[in-house]
């Protein structure tokens, strides 16, 4: 299953690297890539996506679906 979440406030590489850091943490997860540019992450895995918006905002960003 891959999930789409679109998520405020990337502005730069540490940003980017707090997010990815941030959802690959969350258990199921397989792959994760962050777009700074569009403001979104892709991720792959069977994670619930509750708790991958959790996991972004625990990070200090806002996130959804």
């Amino acid at each position: 299953m891959s999930t789409t979440l679109n998520i405020e406030g990337i502005s730069g590489g540490h940003c980017k690297r707090t997010v990815a850091e941030a959802t690959e943490d969350v258990p199921g997860v397989t792959t994760v890539s962050v777009d700074r540019s569009a403001g979104t992450a892709a991720i792959d895995g069977d994670a619930d996506v509750a708790v991958l918006v959790a996991a972004v905002e625990d990070a200090g960003y806002e996130a959804f679906a």
